[in-house]
């Protein structure tokens, strides 16, 4: 086999990368794999505490910037929105520009938000001028649909749950992390001082600029392919995806936006004491991912995303309950329950992303590295879009929320919408992937993550899509 070679004049150009041959992995492409996987995770991290930055900025906000909590909850939707709705042209641009050179555009990027916001933070600042910061700050949401569609590529499907979880979750842990920084800046110099958390991550964007140009490599094989993205959206296996997704990734990144000022409008905590919570969901969401993903790998994406989904369901019960009852003890564990499963949810449902895939190549007839390189291709295109979905449900919260807090000056009636939201979940996860005697015709056997037989597959090219469901069980 053809070990990795870098083409002249293109700079770290990969030119032969496949990951589901055994000796090729062990002889060379673990070791590669992995060193990407870790810088990715370092630019991806940062991306999400300058996107989620002013959920922290939030809190060093008094009654001098003239800011109501409707108007805060604003904010952190628009920056919400803005990286959603960018989480489609950057997955996107991995096979356009190279994993490795979209990573370092994408890392430097993240320039430009910081210093605006270390320019602009101070009272007197415009609400005007902070909604545009913050359209600024979308870039940070950004980076994981790149990082995301980058790493699948390189990582063969028996190890893409784990993989995918450990990206994500380096990734989704800058939450924790610039709410912990901000805890310290707020115990350390006063709420007044906002300047000095931003002013330390001008370093560390700039650092993960430089380790991504020196260290990552661009995978020659994926390149761009307009009929992958085409074929993905085409696919209704993508969006009923991005419908479980909004509820796994949109609640994790939509509580972790809006927790803290939960926490301060609706229990009257301080900006101190909100920020010694606001922390702690994030990192054990973030913790946990790779978890689920590794769960998902054993057992299979579609069963540990349907029992989660009824757990979210119950942890979503405790914390409307604790709404009505003004329980703080109550809501924070009700939501520290929460967050973690909204981790464990992240990871097993992109476990199924590339399991679906592979399903579907192996039930048109396709084996071995055909039906790799197909299912790498869609699932790439189709992360893309589902990740950007699953970004706008964390606006979806922050506006429910901002509605229920205008409304009732709670967020009861927003925090009941999720916990219906979490059931239809369950109920489309049960009926498309896992209900009994859907589209089985005799199909064979197949650990998780694996498919049918040979005979299973044919059938399933001769009947459609319709007959490769019973592969999805157990993606």
């Amino acid at each position: 086999m053809t070990a990795p070679t870098t083409a002249p004049g293109r700079g770290r150009w990969i030119e032969h990368w496949d990951p589901e041959d055994e000796g090729f992995w062990e002889r060379k492409g673990r070791r590669i794999a992995r060193r990407n996987l870790a810088l990715s995770v370092v630019s991806e991290h940062i991306g999400f505490s300058v996107w989620s930055m002013f959920s922290v900025l939030a809190l060093f906000m008094g009654p001098e910037y003239g800011i109501d909590p409707a108007g805060k909850f604003f904010l952190v939707a628009v920056a919400s929105l803005v990286g959603a709705a960018l989480r489609v042209p950057y997955g996107f641009a991995v096979a356009r520009f190279g994993g490795r050179n979209w990573t370092v555009i994408s890392a430097a990027m993240l320039l430009a938000p910081t210093t605006a916001l270390l320019v602009v933070m101070e009272p007197g600042t415009s609400y005007t001028t902070f909604m545009l910061v913050a359209v600024l700050t979308g870039v940070g949401g950004a980076n994981f649909a790149s990082s995301m569609t980058n790493i699948n590529s390189f990582y063969p499907l028996r190890l893409k749950g784990w993989a995918l979880g450990v990206n994500a979750g380096g990734g989704n842990i800058g939450v924790a992390v610039v709410q912990l920084a901000g805890l310290l800046t707020i115990a350390v110099a006063g709420a007044a001082q906002p300047r000095l958390l931003l002013a330390a991550y001008l370093p560390l964007i700039v650092a993960a600029t430089v380790l991504s140009a020196r260290h990552m490599d661009n995978l020659g094989p994926v390149r761009n392919d307009t009929g992958a993205a085409r074929e993905a959206a085409r696919d209704r296996h993508t969006w009923i995806m991005s419908f479980l997704y909004i509820g796994t990734f949109g609640s994790f990144i939509g509580y972790s936006f809006a927790f803290g000022l939960v926490l301060q409008n609706q229990f009257g905590r301080t900006p101190l004491q909100a920020a010694s919570l606001t922390f702690i969901g994030p990192l054990l969401g973030s913790l946990i991912r790779p978890v689920g993903g590794r769960l998902a790998d054993r057992l299979g994406g579609a069963r540990v995303t349907l029992w989660n989904f009824g757990a979210m369901t119950g942890a979503a019960g405790i914390v409307v309950a604790a709404s009505v009852r003004e329980s703080l003890a109550l809501f924070i564990a009700g939501f520290i329950v929460l967050f973690v499963l909204t981790g464990l949810g992240n990871g097993s449902t992109f476990k199924m992303i590339p399991g679906i895939f592979q399903a579907k190549a192996h039930a048109m007839g396709l084996t071995g590295e055909a039906a790799a390189v197909r299912a790498r291709r869609l699932s790439g295109a189709s992360m893309a879009l589902i990740g950007a979905v699953g970004g706008f449900g964390g606006v979806g919260i922050n506006m429910a929320l901002r509605q229920s807090f205008l409304t009732s000056g709670t967020g009861t009636g927003a925090f009941a919408v999720f916990l219906g939201y979490y059931v239809v979940c369950a109920a489309v996860t049960w009926a498309v992937y896992l209900r009994r005697g859907v589209g089985r015709a005799g199909g064979g056997g197949g650990g998780a993550g694996g498919v049918g037989d040979g005979g299973g597959r044919v059938r399933a090219a001769a009947a459609g899509e319709e007959e490769s469901r019973a592969a999805y069980a157990r993606v």
